[in-house]
């Protein structure tokens, strides 16, 4: 459900199973360490999409109305009052996190892991942390990267994603010369095939269950593409390192058959909770390491360095664009993984539809 008529001082909110809408909205009075971004592009995540859809994302479950989005660009408008944090007219990224911690133990220099960590978007904690699908956010000026010159807007709109899988394939160690197979070419598994060629890997394979996102991942620098129902070409490719992006046991099952003995795979697609039926005796026998890839820390610098000097190429994972007033039809696209890569929502006026 979305009303179509309420655009101005709206946000995308999520109110139960299948029932999104644009809800009036003005952005909340900063505080005084927080800026107000006009919010120019946001992209369509796995998470909001299960918010919409299943009324949870894993074991975050939705108890009240919750703003979705936190893959967001856009240019402050006002700065912080206390003076820290990028000048009003300033484009910027946003990285999403704010670390937190409950007294349990996790690596200090891993603040993704602490326990306390809350995400815009997220129904992991209630009250939920509210995200940034609007037309303006008072966002924590801390979360604020501002854009390398000549960055655009719209380019930097996948830096996030790209931070996400940036910090999957450093989980993996040096890449450079290897053999590296990816598991699930939906946008993560696509730009992970882009920074595995930014990073250096000889042979780049992609896997899925549809061609189209497979054409994705060549136009980003797979060297070779595998359809999932091949069990044997996959198990065949004896990777070094393999990328685990499908969120699905048998996208896991695949990573550990097709790595080769004492190879690494890398777990960055989020598995539902519960137990799940996967090869875990070959993983033993194969002296796999199994890598847990969770979010991201300071990568997101890296990566917009990487996007500005145009090293890190990733514009084919961007397939369609709709305005704000059609977001409940760009969620419709976003979830049709055989056709769409990246959706974004421009929340700039009069912005095309649909296709790139």
């Amino acid at each position: 459900m979305i009303n179509h008529s309420m655009t101005a001082g709206a946000a995308l909110v999520v109110h139960g199973v299948d029932d999104l809408r644009l809800d009036p909205m003005q952005p909340a009075e900063p505080e005084s360490d927080e800026a107000v971004v006009q919010i120019a592009y946001g992209g369509i995540c796995g998470s909001d999409l299960h918010c919409w859809l299943h009324g949870a994302a894993g074991e975050s479950v939705l108890r009240e109305p919750l703003v979705l989005g936190h893959e967001v660009v856009g240019t402050v408008v006002q700065a912080a009052a206390d003076g820290s944090g990028p000048a009003a007219g300033t484009r910027v990224a946003v990285h999403p996190a704010t670390p937190g911690d409950d007294g349990a133990r996790y690596p200090q220099d891993r603040p993704n892991l602490s326990p306390g960590c809350t995400y815009l978007g997220s129904a992991a904690r209630y009250p939920h942390t509210q995200g940034a699908f609007s037309q303006y956010a008072a966002l924590p000026a801390r979360m604020l990267r501002p854009l390398p010159d000549g960055l655009p807007l719209r380019a930097a709109a996948l830096a996030e994603p790209a931070s996400v899988a940036w910090h999957a394939v450093a989980r993996a160690g040096d890449v450079r010369g290897k053999r590296a197979l990816v598991i699930g070419s939906g946008p993560i598994g696509c730009l992970a095939v882009a920074v595995l060629k930014r990073a250096g890997a000889s042979e780049i394979i992609a896997v899925d269950v549809h061609e189209e996102p497979l054409e994705r991942a060549r136009l980003v620098g797979a060297t070779g593409t595998i359809l999932a129902s091949d069990a044997d070409a996959i198990a065949a490719v004896e990777a070094d390192v393999t990328v685990e992006s499908s969120g699905n046991h048998r996208g896991l099952d695949s990573a550990i058959r097709g790595t080769m003995r004492g190879g690494k795979v890398v777990m960055v697609g989020l598995l539902p909770s519960g137990a799940q039926p996967v090869a875990i005796s070959l993983a033993i026998t194969r002296e796999l390491d199994l890598l847990g890839s969770f979010r991201f820390n300071t990568e997101m610098d890296e990566v917009l360095t990487a996007l500005a000097e145009g090293s890190l190429h990733v514009d084919p994972v961007v397939t369609h664009e709709y305005p704000f007033s059609q977001a409940l039809e760009a969620f419709a696209t976003a979830k049709d993984a055989g056709r769409s890569g990246k959706v974004l929502i421009s929340f700039i006026p009069e912005t095309a539809t649909g296709e790139i």
